[in-house]
């Protein structure tokens, strides 16, 4: 018997429970949302298919960061609306970033045909917006401000793609002011999960069989900061690394003002944290960072690499760059370079300025054409492959700890302690789910290759 909330019937088709197609763009945020949200479908009955074709609701959760993700939203809606001519009662609905920050706009610019619109600030609040849907209306809710009751959310299970590894968002939103994101607009301020959720949800998450937890949070490392009596970031680490069970921590997105000390030492004490981390550093010149409204230097940043590097000097970084922030010049772009050459990154990810409505760098002078941001880009891929290939020659003969998490083509893959995908020829399945020693054989820049020790 499919399980009901709040009242709601069993949603069902002439011919069985209706499905449901979701696709997700974006960030780590958005996954770990689209999974809540899946939880929240399956208690209403809903079935999920890949074919959204075959489906009753197509649900897109959707990022908008950069412009790029913006077009690909509308061309999708484009696409997907064909599905009304195929089943007359399919509704498409649309959450997540882009639809907190256009709203009403966004099914105007997609010729009216959106059913269904919400964001991250109310998943809570999709089986009363289906009700709606369902009474033929536009569930169209775009709150200003996130709701008193945004933590419901959690009251609901999750459907997650992975049995050995989770998500967990431990907060939302953020206080900073860089000049080129919408995170606040979209986001809202930072609000801190409290600490008996979180604790409770890693404590069901590994009755579940998961090892490993990922915390999450537009920036994760001001987790605690709203309280009031504030709690910093390291004393969750502590409390997390308590449950008997947890075998691994990873956490994502940190800032680096917010790398304090005591949270270098927690991740010099605690074992359990993995041995990577992300740290977006967005530019190496200083006066693009003051730009930016990116309140640190250059040295600083640095000088926090060189700290985690004394409790953990193995410790495998990657960050985020702009390339062709406005104002950027060929001075600038080269401190850049130079930062990215001392750190040495495991992983970069770069992109290309993109102005969003509405923050202060899109009306800035001096915008970058294009064909610059482009040949940067190259110069700045080029160096990092050289890092990255650098970087691969320790690996050989060095035993590393991936945690396999699925068996393909007669090879145990998973990822270690670095982050690095590791690959073993082997047909022993009981080791899914399980940290194992694995000595390296060979490596690649993204892939290591290897045998059980």
């Amino acid at each position: 018997m499919t399980e009901t909330v709040k009242g709601s019937e069993e949603r069902k088709t002439e011919k069985g429970p209706k499905k449901v197609f979701i696709k997700t763009f974006g960030c780590q945020m958005n996954v770990n949302d689209s999974e809540r949200i899946k939880g929240i479908l399956k208690r209403l009955g809903y079935e999920f298919t890949d074919d959204w074709k075959r489906a009753d609701l197509i649900l897109l959760n959707t990022c908008t960061v950069r412009e790029k993700p913006d077009r690909k939203v509308l061309a999708h809606i484009g696409e997907y609306k064909k599905v009304k001519e195929i089943n007359p009662r399919a509704k498409i609905g649309v959450c997540g970033c882009l639809a907190q920050r256009m709203g009403e706009e966004l099914d105007r610019r997609a010729g009216g045909v959106i059913d269904l619109m919400f964001s991250s600030y109310n998943i809570h609040h999709l089986p009363e917006l289906l009700e709606k849907v369902e009474r033929g209306q536009k569930a169209i809710e775009i709150l200003d401000e996130p709701p008193e009751d945004e933590w419901e959310m959690f009251e609901y299970p999750t459907i997650r793609e992975n049995p050995y590894w989770a998500f967990v968002t431990i907060m939302k939103g953020c206080d900073k002011d860089c000049t080129y994101c919408v995170v606040p607009q979209t986001r809202g301020r930072e609000r801190s999960r409290p600490i008996r959720s979180i604790l409770q949800e890693i404590k069901d998450l590994v009755k579940d069989g998961v090892k490993e937890v990922h915390l999450l949070g537009q920036n994760v490392t001001a987790w605690g900061k709203d309280f009031e009596t504030p709690i910093p970031f390291s004393y969750l680490l502590y409390k997390i690394a308590e449950i008997d069970g947890v075998e691994r921590i990873r956490f994502t997105t940190g800032y680096p003002s917010d790398l304090t000390d005591d949270l270098i030492k927690a991740i010099g004490e605690i074992p359990q944290i993995a041995d990577a981390l992300h740290l977006p550093f967005q530019s190496g010149s200083n006066r693009i960072l003051r730009l930016m409204h990116r309140y640190y230097t250059k040295e600083e940043y640095l000088e926090k690499v060189e700290k985690l590097r004394e409790v953990r000097p193995d410790i495998a970084l990657s960050a985020d760059v702009i390339v062709g922030f406005p104002g950027e010049t060929e001075k600038d772009f080269e401190e850049t370079l130079d930062l990215v050459e001392k750190a040495k990154f495991e992983q970069l990810f770069s992109f290309k300025y993109s102005p969003r409505p509405g923050t202060p760098a899109a009306e800035y002078p001096d915008q970058v054409p294009d064909e610059v941001k482009t040949e940067r880009m190259h110069r700045l891929l080029e160096l990092q492959k050289r890092i990255m290939n650098e970087l691969s020659r320790r690996y050989p003969g060095r035993v590393v700890y991936p945690l396999f998490e699925r068996y393909a083509d007669g090879k145990l893959i998973g990822r270690d302690e670095h982050n690095k995908w590791v690959e073993v020829k082997s047909d022993q399945k009981h080791l899914l789910g399980k940290i194992v020693p694995v000595r390296v054989k060979e490596a690649s820049a993204y892939v290591l290759y290897g045998e059980l020790v």
